[in-house]
């Protein structure tokens, strides 16, 4: 079984992987949906027009925008 060679680019994917984690901490509900929808669209654009990149650009639009408008069951306080 070939081992998995660690190069340069490996690690610096791993990095920026872990630092977009962190970077979501502090996220509302609202803006974790957004890029929820945004991240599903995009792959969904993916997929329909095969990697099209105005497919794609397109999915993550309307991803983000459906996702941030969800309804998340929570009741406002008035």
């Amino acid at each position: 079984m070939k081992a998995l060679q660690r190069t340069p680019m490996t690690t610096a994917f791993a990095v920026m992987v872990l630092l977009g984690l962190g970077g979501c901490a502090d996220m509302s509900r609202r803006d974790r949906n957004t890029a929820v929808g945004a991240g599903i669209g995009a792959v969904g654009g993916a997929v329909l027009t095969n990697g099209n990149a105005i497919g794609t650009i397109g999915g993550a639009a309307v991803g983000a925008v459906i996702g941030n408008q969800v309804d998340t069951g929570e009741r406002r306080r008035r």
